[in-house]
């Protein structure tokens, strides 16, 4: 990584951010599940003791700083999206993953945005 973008995120080559996911998938995975349990513990009836659902709300919020500390966008938390700063033949795109995934598939523009999403093979 020997430059950043415009929001001081490192830019990856192609090969540095595929090997990222598997670090994404350890965080992101635990956060679909506190995520799940804290949904489940709002809507319980009687309610979740507060100290519960703030311990979840706490831990929740740990993991999205972990992601982000990965050095890449987070673009949304229900579902997750994240974005990743990537270097390919000279021009700056951003891979892009999307919660489900277990691998990375996509890309788009950095002025695109998710409706702009393209399969990486159309990069060459």
């Amino acid at each position: 990584m020997s430059s950043a973008d415009a929001d001081g995120q490192p830019v990856r080559t192609p090969d540095q951010a595929h090997a990222l996911v598997a670090d994404l998938l350890v965080l992101t995975d635990d956060a679909v599940r506190v995520r799940a349990e804290l949904t489940a513990a709002a809507r319980d009836r009687p309610p979740a003791p507060i100290a519960d659902v703030k311990a979840l709300e706490a831990r929740l919020s740990e993991l999205l700083d972990e992601v982000v500390g990965l050095g890449v966008q987070l673009k949304g938390w229900a579902p997750l999206l994240v974005d990743i700063p990537v270097e390919v033949d000279g021009r700056q795109v951003l891979f892009c993953w999307l919660e489900g995934d277990r691998r990375l598939s996509w890309y788009h523009e950095l002025d695109h945005g998710f409706a702009g999403r393209r399969p990486l093979s159309d990069l060459g």
